[in-house]
C-alpha cells in the first residue's frame, strides 16, 4: 500500500474529512508540533482493507478528544453527553471514511471491513507502518496510522 499512496495523499484525506464531516470548513486539522501527549484513555477506531494491497487505516486520540469529535459530527451541544453507541458509531465513521478514501487511491480496488473502536489496536503480524500523521484538531492530537499487510 505504501508504494500506492502517497504521505501527502493521506494527509490531504485526514484533512478533507475533518473540513468536510467534522469542522464544516477546513483550517482546523494541521500537523502537530512536538512531542505528542500521552492519552491517559486512548481510543482508537480502525478499519482494515482486504485484496491484492491489503492494510489497516487508523485514527488514535484520547477518549475526551473522540467525545469532542463525536459531538462535531453529529451536530451535538458542547455540554451534550455523548453515548457509547454514538460514541463508536461517530469514531469508528472517522476511520470508516479515512479507510475508503486510502482504498480508493488503490490501482485494485479490494474491501473494506466494519470499523472498529477500542483501547488499543491490535497488533498484526508481518505488517509495517506506511504512514503515521501526527496531527493537531483544535489544540487536541490525533494520530492516522496506515499498515500494510504483508
Amino acid at each position: 500500500m505504501t508504494a500506492a499512496v502517497e504521505h501527502d495523499q493521506v494527509y490531504a484525506i485526514a484533512e478533507e474529512v475533518f473540513s468536510a464531516m467534522i469542522d464544516g470548513e477546513p483550517g482546523y486539522l494541521r500537523p502537530w508540533d512536538g512531542e505528542l501527549p500521552v492519552a491517559a484513555e486512548p481510543l482508537v477506531a480502525w478499519v482494515d482493507v482486504h485484496g491484492e494491497l491489503a492494510g489497516r487505516a487508523a485514527v488514535t486520540t484520547d477518549l475526551e478528544t473522540a467525545h469532542e469529535l463525536t459531538r462535531a459530527l453529529l451536530g451535538m451541544g458542547a455540554d451534550e453527553p455523548v453515548g457509547p453507541e454514538d460514541l463508536n458509531d461517530a469514531f469508528g465513521e472517522v476511520a470508516n471514511v479515512v479507510g475508503g478514501n486510502v482504498k480508493a487511491l488503490l490501482p485494485t480496488q479490494g474491501s473494506l471491513s466494519l470499523p472498529v473502536v477500542a483501547t488499543v489496536l491490535p497488533e498484526v503480524p508481518g505488517t509495517s507502518l506506511t504512514h503515521e500523521l501526527r496531527l493537531d484538531w483544535r489544540g487536541r492530537s490525533i494520530v492516522v496510522v496506515v499498515w500494510l499487510f504483508q
